[in-house]
């Protein structure tokens, strides 16, 4: 069993933040895979699917983006994951927007969400990590990853969200660079 977590902020005001990507990647996942009905649990919420013959758990903690650790650690522990087991979408300054990489473990490069997660469950878990880009100033930061996708990106985004759910299962197949190679070539068409 595998537990991927979608990182943002809950609410409708936040959707169409960058900082919200994660959710939205584990959202397209879960309708692109037929996963089952949304449950209230460990401060989030779950749903409950296969990717190929992969058992899947995707998580969206309720508790906003600075504290989901708490919500990811209570699901682990529940579920007696190890850290293995854990993948975590993320937005990422460092990344091209709409480039998607993986790596397992590092540090969280100011991530509240991470560093939360790190906390509670050490810094071993797979991070797939979504490109959103920088504002090219440190003190634009904070209104950038807090501010809406503009609506020239809205394409780019949908694009990217369906290549990432569509090339899901080489990801639960733990073939981190077949998921990644696939993904950029499908948004190369």
């Amino acid at each position: 069993m595998q537990l991927w977590a979608g990182l943002g902020n809950p609410g409708p005001r936040y959707a169409l933040h960058r900082h919200n990507v994660g959710f939205m990647a584990v959202d397209v996942i879960a309708e692109m895979h037929g996963f089952g009905p949304v449950q209230k649990k460990f401060a989030g919420w779950l749903q409950e699917g296969r990717i190929g013959s992969q058992r899947v758990l995707l998580l969206k903690p309720a508790t906003f983006m600075n504290e989901s650790g708490a919500s990811v650690g209570e699901a682990m522990r529940f579920y007696k994951l190890e850290p293995e087991a854990l993948s975590v979408f993320h937005d990422e300054l460092d990344l091209a927007p709409f480039k998607v990489k993986v790596k397992r473990g590092g540090g969280t490069a100011g991530h509240n969400g991470l560093r939360s997660i790190d906390q509670h469950i050490g810094a071993e878990f797979r991070r797939v990590r979504i490109g959103i880009g920088h504002p090219g100033h440190r003190e634009r930061v904070t209104g950038y990853v807090l501010g809406n996708y503009a609506k020239v990106e809205i394409d780019d985004l949908t694009d990217m969200l369906a290549a990432l759910s569509a090339e899901a299962e080489w990801l639960a197949k733990g073939e981190d660079a077949r998921f990644m190679s696939d993904v950029a070539l499908r948004l190369q068409d």
